[in-house]
Order: C-alpha cells, then sequence, then structure tokens
C-alpha cells in the first residue's frame, strides 16, 4: 500500500510564494498549511494563491476586527484600515441600536460592530448576490438579515426613520484609478465595490440624500473616503442636511465621515 505523500516543509511553501511574489510568505504559508486537510489540497491552494487570487479567496475567510470573516471568490475583501470605521461606529452606538450595513460586500462591518455592541437589530444590504450570501453567513451569529437590491431599495420600509447607526462602506476609487489598483483587487473583487465614478464620490452622492429619510433623529452615516475626496464628501453630506465630522488615523491610512441627522 502507497504511503500518502507528505505535506511539504515550511521552507518549501514560503520559498514557493516568495517566488510568486508574496511579500508576508512566511505568515501567508502558516494560514495556507493550517486550512488545508491534506497535502493535495495545499498543493492546490499554494497554486491559486501564486497564480494571484487573493489570500483571503484562497482560504475562505479574512480577518477582521478579532473575528474570522467567510469571504467567497469574487467577493470584496474587508480591508483592516477599515476597522477605523467600526471603532468609530462603535463610539457612538449603544447596545439594541438599528443597525444598517449598506453596500455590505461579506458583511463584516454590521458582524464587527454588533461583536463590539452586543445586542443590536442588524441589516445589510449589496447588489451583489454573491456578497449577500457572504453577508448572511457572517451577520447569522448576531441575528442579522441581509438582503439583495441596491442601496436602500431592499431594505424594508418600516426602517424608515429608526436607523441608528448607518455603515456604508461605499466605493471610491475613482474610475480611472481602478487600473491602477493591485492585481489581486483589481482581477478577483467585484468591480461594483470598487469603482466610485469619475472622482469617486457618485455612489455617495446617492446615498445621502436618502440616508436623512432612513436614519432616525441623532442617528449617524458613517463611511470610509480618501483624503483628497473629504472636501467634496463634506460638501455632500452637508446638501443632504446631515452634519458632517471628519476623522482621520495616520496608522492605517484611514478617513472616515460621520454625516449625523440633527435631532
Amino acid at each position: 500500500m502507497t504511503a500518502p505523500a507528505p505535506f511539504p516543509s515550511f521552507s518549501a511553501l514560503v520559498t514557493q510564494l516568495r517566488a510568486a511574489g508574496c511579500v508576508f510568505a512566511e505568515d501567508e504559508a502558516r494560514l495556507l498549511r493550517s486550512a488545508a486537510a491534506t497535502p493535495g489540497e495545499l498543493a492546490a491552494m499554494v497554486e491559486r494563491r501564486a497564480s494571484g487570487l487573493p489570500l483571503e479567496h484562497v482560504i475562505g475567510w479574512a480577518e477582521f476586527y478579532g473575528l474570522r470573516i467567510a469571504v467567497d471568490g469574487g467577493v470584496f475583501v474587508p480591508r483592516r484600515r477599515t476597522e477605523f470605521l467600526v471603532e468609530r461606529a462603535v463610539a457612538l452606538a449603544r447596545p439594541g441600536a438599528l443597525v444598517v450595513d449598506l453596500c455590505c460586500g461579506s458583511g463584516a462591518l454590521g458582524a464587527a460592530l454588533a461583536a463590539a455592541l452586543g445586542p443590536v437589530e442588524l441589516h445589510a444590504a449589496d447588489i451583489d448576490p454573491a456578497a449577500v450570501s457572504c453577508a448572511r453567513r457572517n451577520i447569522a451569529a448576531a441575528g442579522g438579515l441581509a438582503h439583495q437590491g441596491d442601496l436602500f431599495d431592499p431594505l424594508p420600509a418600516t426602517l424608515r426613520g429608526r436607523v441608528d447607526v448607518l455603515l456604508a462602506n461605499v466605493p471610491y476609487v475613482p474610475t480611472e484609478e481602478v487600473e491602477l489598483l493591485p492585481a489581486e483587487a483589481r482581477l478577483h473583487e467585484a468591480r461594483v465595490a470598487l469603482d466610485g465614478g469619475a472622482d469617486g464620490l457618485d455612489v455617495l452622492r446617492r446615498v445621502a440624500p436618502e440616508a436623512v429619510h432612513w436614519l432616525a433623529p441623532g442617528g449617524h452615516l458613517l463611511f470610509e473616503t480618501s483624503e483628497r475626496q473629504v472636501p467634496g464628501a463634506v460638501r455632500t453630506v452637508e446638501a443632504a442636511g446631515l452634519v458632517a465630522e471628519v476623522a482621520e488615523c495616520e496608522e492605517r491610512y484611514a478617513v472616515v465621515v460621520t454625516g449625523t441627522r440633527p435631532v
């Protein structure tokens, strides 16, 4: 009887990944080895990673805000810098809040906020069916509901005027800059999750005017943007009748704008 093939050595994995251009080859080798049940499965995973597939799509999950978030192929991978947005939301929200995660992708933001706050009423929405499938799994532990459709369209009408925290991780990469993104994002994530139009603010311009009708008095809209887009983002929020506040985290190169509905 032929003995099963052994797992390759850790150093061999690192060498293979490094040759493929993986900057954090040691960390990736550990994750891939822990995710594979057999040497054959590991070989297939390493090959997929070496071909340029995002590590999170290969292993099926991403770490975000201390949680393991399921991420299927093609779904936007939550960025660690976006944890700053969650931190800002945690500071503003309360247990029992009504939370909506719009343009939710994997549902990472809603899941993280619920984990930090405790019981909340959580809804998530995205136009991408693959993202909604992921979000449904990721927010299930919080009792959240995921809806498929364009922005606010699929949300229950009963939420209008009651939302305490509206997390809107809108795409904000200008169209002409999408092609400049790393290949992992450009080739393997849904373009709808990246492309924010000519100046990166097109989706925000659709969200902000509607947000004021969904937020409760004193409720908050939070979204991430780039430093150079802040003036335009603030104008958009204020034109919608919300009070804008900008916060930056230099360590994570993150900028979050909060728009609050006046009481």
